[in-house]
């Protein structure tokens, strides 16, 4: 077996030294592009498969665990900066199991674990400080909890309760969050976080809850209900109510005038305040209505004169007596009826509180292009924007159409640009792939022409030891009938076969080891047949 492959290397290095310097080139290439194809599959096969161990660990759990992780020889990777270590998806719980042993992770000096060290000795203020604490580091990661936010510092400020005072100060809050790159808090969510800390203390106005980001930007205003909102916010519900706008009038454009012949503005304003309208308004009743309530008085008097006045007479204009009347001849009584109804009356109130965001009025300007919307009516436009978003002439809003010729010279240059580059990228892709034919077919071509005078060599090498086998055979056979009686012919015969084979073996190994020698050899016997 030894010698079997002993001949085969040499046959190989025979076939490589035959070759000439391209491919030759060729072969190291190839060769070398499969080691190195082999050597990247096995590593990447071996390669262990990495899992998270533990996430959003503080720097000294990190640390901590780190350290027994290279005392005890498993192999771990940090991501996250550094708040997440990776270990072989294989370990991970019988690592875990082995860090819980050690107490690790620790957990941090946050949350309410600051309160399991309290002992009878410590002081009220260092346990209201303690307290404090505490209610800052779980109000923290209950805030770090929210998807985008990658950490959160929460200060409170709680002060101490006066029983016989009126004048209390309120507590206050203020949360600095820091999130992820490229992202910021929505409004919805910077109002999760003001009424998460304002719940959790007792007595926490929203309003006294300031939130800001890593910028310095202040995402809460005091100035709204909810002390979440402000300028900021009403800014970008404007700026979202006249986006819609545009989107909806510029589809319609588009469909008229076609796209990119038309261009608009739209400046809305919206109110924002808060009105409170209150409204009494009373019904008359409807005929054959029966009263509420009813109340008749009557008053009768009979009698001729005064009958306490025995003189009679009438008082003078000066208080005296008139001696010439008596009374007695008139007739004094009387009879007075009253009727009092309460009829039923229709009241309505009405309380209506106006929310914010009311639109006050819409100006929107339209400018279409001269040259493609020559056959279309100003007029024509302006009432389909009024029928589309509902224009209302009483609050103000307007509507000005104009056509003007439009210079299009960046879009031409735009779209030469854009053509050009299309066309290099097209020319880059198309000589790309025809390299990539080329070397292609040149190292098939390489490795057929080696292969082919390979093949050839091995031809003419197999020819010639079979001439030489043959003339060497025939010169056998000549000596042997010429030394030898005829009844050895036949153990002659085999004897020679056995010799040739052997024969032709050695020959065979000589002419891969001295292929010059033995073609010098062929020559000489081909001009000399002797």
């Amino acid at each position: 077996m030894r010698t079997t492959m002993n001949r085969s290397l040499d046959r190989a290095r025979q076939m490589f030294l035959a070759m000439s310097i391209g491919q030759r080139m060729a072969v190291i290439v190839g060769t070398a592009a499969l080691l190195v194809g082999g050597f990247l599959v096995v590593r990447w096969v071996s390669t262990p498969s990495y899992a998270p161990l533990y996430t959003d660990l503080s720097g000294a759990d990190a640390s901590a665990v780190v350290d027994e992780l290279e005392a005890e020889g498993v192999p771990y990777k940090i991501t996250d900066g550094g708040s997440t270590v990776m270990v072989p998806r294989s370990d991970v719980y019988s690592t875990r199991i082995a860090l819980s042993g050690q107490g690790l992770p620790a957990g941090g000096d946050s949350g309410y674990s600051i309160l399991d060290n309290s002992d009878l000795t410590t002081s009220e203020f260092k346990e209201q400080t303690n307290f404090k604490r505490a209610m800052e580091g779980e109000l923290a990661s209950t805030i770090e909890a929210i998807d985008g936010v990658d950490n959160a510092v929460v200060h409170l400020s709680i002060p101490e309760k006066q029983v016989f005072s009126d004048d209390a100060a309120d507590p206050t809050a203020s949360v600095l969050v820091d999130t992820e790159q490229g992202s910021t808090l929505a409004p919805e969510q910077v109002q999760a976080v003001v009424h998460l800390v304002a719940s959790s203390i007792e007595g926490l106005d929203p309003k006294a809850v300031t939130v800001a980001d890593s910028t310095g930007t202040v995402l809460t205003s005091p100035d709204t209900e909810d002390g979440v909102g402000g300028a900021s916010t009403q800014a970008a519900l404007v700026r979202e109510y006249e986006e819609g706008l545009r989107a909806e009038i510029q589809s319609v454009l588009d469909r008229v005038v076609g796209p990119g012949n038309s261009t608009l503005s739209v400046t809305a304003t919206l109110n924002f305040d808060t009105a409170v309208t209150d409204t009494r308004t009373y019904q008359k009743p409807e005929k054959n209505t029966p009263p509420i309530s009813e109340s008749t008085s009557t008053e009768t008097y009979n009698g001729s004169g005064n009958p306490n006045n025995t003189n009679g007479g009438v008082v003078g204009p000066d208080g005296q007596m008139d001696p010439t009347g008596n009374g007695s001849g008139e007739d004094a009584s009387y009879e007075n009826s009253q009727v009092t109804r309460d009829n039923p009356v229709g009241e309505v109130v009405e309380h209506r509180e106006s929310a914010p965001g009311s639109v006050q009025n819409i100006n929107i300007g339209v400018a279409l292009d001269a040259t493609k919307a020559a056959s279309v009516q100003e007029g024509v436009v302006r009432d389909l924007i009024a029928a589309a978003i509902g224009i209302n002439a009483k609050r103000g809003d307007k509507i000005a159409v104009s056509k003007i010729p439009f210079d299009r010279s960046g879009e031409e240059a735009a779209a030469a640009e854009l053509a050009a580059a299309d066309a290099a990228d097209a020319r880059t892709e198309r000589n790309n792939i025809l390299m990539a034919v080329a070397l292609s077919l040149g190292i098939a071509l390489l490795i057929l022409m080696a292969w082919f005078q390979a093949h050839r060599r091995a031809k003419r090498r197999e020819k010639a030891t079979t001439y030489v086998v043959e003339q060497l055979r025939a010169d056998a056979a000549a000596r042997a009938v010429a030394v030898e009686p005829a009844p050895a012919m036949a153990v002659l015969e085999a004897s020679t076969d056995n010799e040739a084979s052997a024969l032709q073996d050695e020959l065979q190994a000589l002419v891969e080891k001295q292929p010059e020698d033995v073609a010098a050899l062929l020559r000489g016997w081909l001009v000399d047949p002797r």
